[in-house]
């Protein structure tokens, strides 16, 4: 279970816009926000924690994978991070070469960062 991530983000008002949509689809909601010290946090159904803010050093890239309850969730969550602004980097689909029953979607955020939202369901 994830506790919480932080990313460092280039554009702090498109990178909110980003995950704000594209979260949505995983059941987590916008729970803090600051624009004048340029950070914000979102909540996931079992209160983990994903926290952006404005980049003051060196980039880095950074992969985050999201548990999702099962395979139509993962397609929702492409689909919205994709019209949220996010880059396709690996359409929804089974991925056997990591496990038999792994379904995952990657997309990257604004930043590069590589989102996935993956499920270990069988079936549709």
């Amino acid at each position: 279970m994830i506790d919480h991530i932080s990313l460092r983000v280039s554009d702090f008002q498109r990178s909110r816009a980003f995950y704000e949509t594209a979260l949505a689809s995983l059941g987590y909601t916008l729970v803090f926000s600051n624009d004048q010290e340029q950070y914000a946090g979102f909540a996931g159904p079992d209160r983990e924690r994903i926290w952006i803010g404005r980049n003051d050093g060196p980039r880095g890239y950074a992969h985050i994978a999201i548990s999702a309850p099962d395979r139509a969730t993962v397609r929702r969550f492409y689909e919205a991070a994709i019209k949220a602004g996010g880059r396709d980097n690996g359409p929804p689909g089974p991925r056997p070469q990591y496990s038999p029953t792994y379904y995952g979607a990657f997309v990257l955020d604004p930043d590069g960062h590589n989102i996935e939202a993956v499920c270990f369901a069988r079936g549709e």
